[in-house]
């Protein structure tokens, strides 16, 4: 099997945040000391440093800041992938975040779209569901099946669906 570069290490302090996502949520750390959100996951508030930060359930709304078609890729399993949409969007709450645009045409993308998170599940093998991963991308109608091998919930952004009326 290749190596994975896409699956991240969750330890002590990203491990709420890899929860939340395997429950189809998106958390923000928020600083108790000058209020502003951020993401990535740090230990203090990258704005005025204070270490008074706590876990907060983002929207999971954002607005396209700027993205890149990705053609090629090397690095396993990036290069299967290709080509997909590296982006960058605004947070309803105010951070940017890197991550990618799925379910959208290349030339339906435009600066300032509205998007929602969905998530997408990296590393499943051989798995038909995973109980409690309602509203995740890959694993909606699980039926508890056990997890085969190391498996994480990506947040990736989508489209928001028009509403018809």
């Amino acid at each position: 099997m290749a190596a994975r570069f896409d699956l991240p290490e969750a330890d002590a302090l990203t491990r709420p945040y890899w929860d939340a996502a395997a429950e189809g949520n998106l958390l923000l750390r928020r600083c108790g000391a000058c209020g502003r959100a951020h993401h990535y996951p740090r230990e203090f508030c990258p704005h005025c440093w204070s270490e008074a930060v706590t876990w907060e359930r983002a929207s999971g709304r954002a607005t396209l800041y700027t993205w890149s078609v990705v053609h090629r890729n090397d690095l396993p399993p990036f290069g299967a992938r290709t080509p997909y949409v590296a982006a960058v969007v605004d947070l309803e709450e105010g951070p940017r975040m890197m991550t990618e645009v799925v379910d959208c045409a290349e030339e339906a993308l435009r600066a300032g779209m509205a998007l929602e998170v969905t998530f997408r599940v990296e590393g499943v093998e051989g798995v038909e569901g995973v109980e409690g991963a309602e509203g995740v991308e890959g694993m909606d109608g699980a039926e508890g099946q056990e997890r085969a091998g190391e498996t994480v919930a990506v947040p990736v952004f989508r489209p928001v669906a028009a509403v018809s009326s």
